[in-house]
């Protein structure tokens, strides 16, 4: 059995600890829609707590803070899935190119891309459909159009088509992606 060493560190030098000099804030690699799925969140929370409050504390809860809040839930992840995509951290499985040739991998490699384009494509164009058959939709406890939150989907199902283009140009004039090279996309400035 090893045992444990614990250093007794005095009072003076945990309180110096904290005087260290940190590096600068970098929020350059957030995006518009990074603050805008983080301000939707922020809601989302606001309507948790009230609902928490007005039904635990005050015994008489607001019927209308949970459904917004599972609109807003909604938003947050379609929205939240652009930056996902930006940033290539969407799950996807790069086994396999261990074991490909590299030429051969770089070609499946550039056909998921071509292929993730054309799913979100699809489903931008589904979701504008749908919006189109659903448009009077009224939410149930509060008097809003749900289309708000069918808009957001569609806009985030947009936005992801941009963003895995820009990321499909990204590894052809990189001339790798993270499916091929992993390790290289482990940073969080890429």
């Amino acid at each position: 059995m090893t045992q444990e060493v614990h250093t007794q560190v005095t009072p003076e030098e945990l309180a110096h600890a904290f005087e260290e000099e940190t590096a600068p804030v970098d929020l350059s690699r957030y995006a518009v829609e990074d603050w805008l799925t983080l301000a939707v969140f922020w809601g989302m929370s606001f309507c948790v707590f009230l609902q928490f409050f007005t039904r635990y504390v005050m015994n008489n809860s607001f019927a209308w803070t949970e459904e917004i809040a599972i609109n807003c839930l909604v938003v947050v992840v379609f929205l939240g899935s652009v930056m996902c995509t930006r940033t290539t951290r969407h799950i996807h499985v790069d086994v396999l190119y261990h074991y490909l040739p590299a030429g051969v991998g770089r070609y499946l490699a550039l056909a998921v891309n071509l292929i993730t384009i054309c799913f979100f494509a699809y489903m931008s164009w589904l979701l504008w459909r749908y919006v189109g058959i659903v448009h009077r939709e009224r939410m149930v406890t509060i008097n809003l159009p749900r289309n708000v939150v069918f808009y957001a989907v569609f806009a985030g199902f947009v936005l992801m088509m941009l963003r895995a283009i820009q990321v499909f140009i990204g590894n052809i004039r990189r001339g790798y992606s993270a499916l091929e090279r992993p390790a290289a996309f482990d940073g969080l400035g890429e």
